[in-house]
């Protein structure tokens, strides 16, 4: 027997999912996070799961894990402290950046600059130069490097290091052989270099890259080790593999060596679970939302695939690293609600009760007002059925402490928690339109995702808000970024600079070129011994208009390629254009990067249908009680998921509840069980 687990960390809850490959059999679980030490809350959790399963961990033969820990050490500013070696001349890269204030045309009036992530006094300049042509002018003065290395040294303190040379993407050789100098040196620290982390043009954007890499690197890697030591203890020959911020799996060394590509490593689990659902349930447009404890995570499936950006933003750092194309915002079930003394306005977040204390309700010592102690005042979450049949919340103190909102407003109690409710759906409304009508696509025609602990509990009133139906609750969404870890596969890429007019491309350079990245993208799978049949491509293309800062990257088909020449490339990039930015241009079209991207054909994954057999809804139904909705109460049933079978129809007001989350079926709405085990909310005239 062969059993595969997926583990995703939360800010409040760490979620589990095991599946026997051979039955199809699942089991979900969740425990507490524990953010001191979120490996910790890990072994818990695998501690639960074999207990709930009856299944020994050695039978475990891997895990798969989305991780927060390379975006955490960037949000709480705890990553190590990093040396820089550059170019000579190109000391100030990171302290000139892009010239950029945020805050519109005023923006440098109150803009505090953070400190630098590689700061100055740590920065060294090597004497060496390579042209845009890859050529070297002047080689490497290896005893001045030497001598200002053992320098730096000797300030102390340094926890990781980054080699960073000018044009290095064209030709890595003198960051090559500066590593070798800098690791006899340095023997005892990690050293990241900008032609193996992130070999693509842009001096600016590869070397804040590469810090943010070395930035990272020492608490990632003592997390994934000591992870990896304590599961083999108990599973023995297991396997552990990370979540890439695409969506790929990355083995414990590749993320490891390049945790830069992990920043966004647990929002996109849940992208993976909900694509995946909703696409064997025919629905391939969809706008996802992730709501957990502390944040919400919004993005925009097309066509079955989520859109990828090049760039992963995490705070105020943005990095050259793919990820898949999600926003976020901090509203969740655990975010602070509040009445500032000046404004007298009630405001929501993004302050978060988080894991510990948590909300009110929960009696772990939470003494403020959150969105799921006014879930409980409205009886969206019924105190008197336990979360998840083990949970308990008390009601009395979620109606105290959402009694102080109410009290400093001159509000009565049940108007204080439906405004609470309402400013969070407002802000993760705003988070959806950010994906959506802001770049071109209009929600109506998007079905809407909801999952995560708190998302079941506010996707009916989501959908109301951008007219997108169905609401889709798919199976287990409290534990959908653990399935989406477990339906992951491993995938690496390979790309190169080109900046070159497309019309002054033959089709054959471009299609030989894509050949060649493909086999440096299928190395590490290879090294994995995924036999190439196993492996699949795809090739993409970044391109710009000559003079644009930045460019759009496109899927391209060499079999397109070879019948329509790179006038295939025009036309897609003109369309996409038009797409985001409502106009195309007749020419000037520029190639600025080919890529390669190879990943292992996905195997079979068992679905978390429900049941097939109908009992009726009494069956299913566990008992009455009352709702808040819209000024007035509202009698309501409670259901229970796992009785609820396919073609199943329960008309709102309704609850439907479940072990890892709450579903809210509002008034004049009804949700249907499909073929999938997906709860579909639609308008009840439309059910």
């Amino acid at each position: 027997m062969a059993f595969r687990l997926g583990v995703d960390v939360g800010g409040t809850f760490t979620d589990l999912l095991l599946i026997d490959d051979e039955s199809g059999q699942t089991w979900t679980a969740k425990v507490p996070s524990t953010p001191d030490d979120s490996s910790q809350g890990v072994l818990h959790g695998v501690e639960k799961i074999c207990g709930k399963s009856g299944v020994k961990p050695q039978l475990i033969e891997s895990v798969m894990h989305g991780t927060t820990v390379a975006t955490n050490a960037v949000l709480t500013g705890r990553g190590a402290r990093v040396g820089l070696v550059t170019t000579s001349g190109f000391k100030d890269v990171l302290q000139v950046a892009r010239s950029f204030c945020p805050g519109g045309l005023g923006g440098w009036v109150s803009y505090v600059k953070k400190p630098l992530l590689a700061p100055l006094e740590l920065t060294i300049e090597a004497h060496e130069r390579i042209d845009g042509k890859g050529e070297v002018v002047s080689e490497l003065d290896v005893e001045k490097l030497r001598i200002q290395l053992q320098k730096l040294q000797r300030k102390g303190g340094i926890q990781a290091l980054t080699i960073c040379f000018f044009n290095a993407y064209l030709n890595p050789a003198h960051e090559i052989q500066a590593k070798s100098i800098a690791a006899e040196i340095f023997n005892d620290i990690p050293i990241s270099i900008s032609s193996e982390v992130v070999p693509e043009m842009q001096e600016y954007e590869r070397t804040e890259t590469t810090v943010v890499n070395s930035y990272v690197r020492p608490e990632v890697e003592k997390y994934i080790n000591n992870l990896q030591r304590q599961l083999t203890a108990q599973m023995q020959d297991v396997r552990l593999s990370i979540l890439r911020s695409d969506g790929g799996l990355a083995s414990v060394s590749g993320a490891a060596q390049s945790p830069v590509n992990l920043l966004l490593s647990g929002p996109a689990g849940g992208v993976a679970g909900a694509t995946y659902f909703c696409t064997k349930g025919g629905f391939e447009n969809i706008l996802t939302f992730d709501m957990g404890g502390t944040s919400t995570d919004v993005a925009l499936i097309q066509n079955g695939r989520a859109r990828v950006r090049r760039e992963t933003r995490v705070g105020d750092v943005v990095v050259r690293a793919p990820s898949v194309d999600v926003r976020t915002v901090g509203a969740g079930g655990g975010s602070i609600a509040f009445v500032p003394e000046l404004t007298r306005a009630l405001r929501v977040g993004p302050q978060s009760a988080g894991a510990e204390p948590g909300p009110a309700a929960y009696c772990k010592g939470g003494t403020e007002p959150t969105v799921t102690d006014a879930n409980v005042v409205l009886g969206y979450l019924p105190a008197d059925v336990k979360l998840g049949g083990e949970m308990a919340i008390d009601k009395s103190r979620s109606l105290a402490v959402v009694q102080q909102v109410a009290d400093a407003m001159g509000i009565t109690l049940m108007e204080a928690a439906e405004g609470i409710v309402r400013i969070v759906n407002e802000a993760m409304f705003g988070a959806l339109r950010l994906v959506s009508v802001e770049q071109g696509f209009d929600p109506r025609e998007f079905a809407l995702v909801g999952f995560g602990g708190a998302g079941p509990l506010h996707a009916n009133a989501l959908g109301q808000l951008l007219n997108a139906w169905p609401v889709i609750i798919p199976p287990g969404p409290g534990v959908l970024c653990a399935y989406g870890d477990i339906s992951t596969r491993v995938q690496d890429e390979a790309s190169r600079s080109f900046v070159r007019p497309l019309a002054d491309l033959a089709v054959e350079e471009v299609i030989n070129e894509l050949e060649a990245l493909r086999e440096r993208a299928a190395e590490s799978l290879n090294r994995d011994e995924i036999p190439e049949q196993d492996q699949e491509v795809t090739y993409q293309a970044d391109i710009r208009y000559a003079g644009q800062a930045f460019q759009l990257s496109l899927e391209c088909r060499v079999e397109r390629l070879k019948a329509e020449g790179v006038q295939a490339l025009i036309d897609e990039f003109d369309r996409e254009h038009s797409q985001l930015f409502t106009f195309s241009l007749e020419g000037g079209h520029e190639l600025v990067m080919l890529r390669a991207i190879v990943s292992a054909k996905p195997g079979t994954i068992p679905l978390l249908t429900g049941k097939k057999e109908h009992g009726g809804l009494n069956e299913a139904r566990i008992q009455g009680t009352e709702i808040w909705y819209q000024g007035k109460s509202h009698k309501a049933d409670i259901y229970d998921r796992e009785k609820l079978a396919e073609g199943d129809c329960v008309t709102g007001a309704a609850i439907v509840m479940e072990m890892d989350a709450t579903t809210v079926v509002l008034p004049g709405y009804a949700a249907t069980v499909d073929s999938v085990g997906n709860l579909l909310i639609n308008p009840a005239e439309t059910a």
